[in-house]
């Protein structure tokens, strides 16, 4: 009997371990499922309506390389470079922002929201499309200076784009200084995390008790 409560602690202990290490995962690369019921640009391309896998590959202080794929991640579609970008109230869904384009051409996505999250990213656009979305929205838009191959989408120089067709730093045009005020202004989101390590800590002294007790009753 004594051998078998051990041995559900430990079993215990190794699930938990399992369930956080797959939660920081899905954290990580922030797999997320989105449904479009109609065609939406992206930058170099427009995915038709239906239903597609957003992840990320890498993030960087920086940036993040995002990847689109088909709904069940078989295919990818697109790999696209983004920037930090932050909101002020988390939602328990996904979120897409989308910004303004001309008349007659497809919504284009601006950001992407993880659920449960104040941060997301906001996908910086080749800088042909950037001068046309930043004219139609009347605010800057993050570019690439140069087009991106899978060797440089680690270094390609990002720039901002202005409603006057102008290039500045993208440091100018999203400061920052700017967006650690709004991170540090966000309310913080639980993580189930902590909970998990104190479950684990918890069989392990378990077991360790149950063993010192069996020690001193033989």
């Amino acid at each position: 009997m004594r051998t078998k409560v051990i041995g559900l602690l430990l079993l215990g202990l190794v699930l938990s371990g399992a369930f956080a290490t797959r939660t920081q995962s899905q954290t990580f690369n922030k797999r997320t499922k989105v449904t479009f019921s109609q065609p939406v640009a992206v930058p170099g391309t427009t995915l038709p309506a239906g239903t597609y896998t957003f992840t990320i590959l890498d993030g960087f202080a920086d940036r993040n390389i995002v990847q689109i794929w088909n709904a069940d991640k078989t295919e990818l579609v697109t790999t696209i470079l983004a920037i930090p970008n932050y909101r002020l109230e988390p939602t328990d869904e996904t979120v897409i922002q989308f910004r303004e384009r001309p008349a007659g051409r497809p919504q284009a996505v601006k950001a992407w929201f993880y659920p449960g999250h104040s941060f997301g990213i906001e996908f910086v656009y080749p800088k042909e499309e950037a001068v046309q979305l930043a004219e139609a929205e009347k605010e800057p838009v993050p570019a690439e200076a140069a087009l991106p191959t899978p060797s440089t989408m680690k270094t390609v120089p990002l720039i901002a784009v202005t409603p006057q067709g102008k290039e500045e730093a993208v440091t100018q045009a999203f400061p920052p200084e700017q967006t650690k005020q709004v991170a540090q202004a966000l309310p913080k989101t639980a993580s189930p995390l902590p909970l998990i390590g104190l479950l684990g800590v918890t069989f392990v002294l378990g077991g360790l008790g149950l063993r010192r007790f069996a020690t001193k009753t033989r």
